[in-house]
């Protein structure tokens, strides 16, 4: 049976897709006896500044063309996620993917970060211990995942500062963080509250006319 055909869905959603796609890499891993990865709100935030980086270049066979340098992760992702320096690691892997929308973490991962065999050779490299997801959507246009996979060890690499809150993020979603998604990423992703409440209106306009039929 193939890893794909193997995809384990289990848990509740956390509230953050994140933090869901995380769940489901480490069901994956651990379905294939491969260690879980601890979660790093560190990694996951620069894995969102990566796709913030990257944004504009999904192609049209939903790649995402764009290549950091290692440079701009020590001089721009760590320092706008607030990660202390002296405890950048060594980077194992990355996955970065795109879409024309939002997908629900369950797709999004068998879509995007379980693609084709040599995503899946990253996602289950035994070299791994630490993974951070980030995620953002541009509006009116694609969505974008990225999955950051390091060797490191849990609390001492990619160590967020100010007590392991960092900087908030404006955009997009993170995994590790206790922290809401942004305004921006709900408004990808969920329909705004006043198109909720002008629906349940319109459905219930012909409940209420029923109920007050004049005598």
């Amino acid at each position: 049976m193939s890893y794909t055909n193997r995809l384990l869905f289990a848990g509740c959603s956390t509230g953050n897709p994140a933090n869901d796609l995380v769940n489901m890499i480490n069901n994956n891993r651990t379905a294939h006896k491969l260690s879980k990865l601890n979660d790093s709100p560190g990694l996951g935030c620069m894995a969102l500044q990566l796709v913030e980086f990257c944004k504009s270049n999904c192609t049209s066979d939903n790649t995402v063309n764009c290549k950091p340098s290692e440079d701009d992760f020590t001089e721009i992702f760590a320092p706008n996620c607030g990660v202390e320096l002296p405890t950048f690691g060594t980077i194992t892997g990355r996955i970065v993917g795109c879409r024309s929308k939002y997908l629900e973490p369950s797709l999004a991962f068998s879509d995007v970060l379980a693609r084709d065999k040599h995503v899946l050779s990253i996602l289950s490299n035994k070299s791994h211990s630490e993974v951070g997801v980030g995620m953002v959507g541009v509006h009116k246009g694609p969505f974008f995942w990225c999955v950051l996979f390091s060797s490191g060890w849990t609390n001492s690499t990619f160590v967020l500062e100010n007590h392991g809150l960092g900087i908030r993020q404006k955009k997009g979603c993170y995994s590790g963080s206790s922290i809401p998604c942004s305004v921006g990423h709900k408004a990808a992703v969920f329909p705004s509250k006043f198109l909720i409440l002008s629906f349940l209106v319109h459905q219930l306009q012909p409940l209420f006319a029923n109920i007050f039929i004049p005598v």
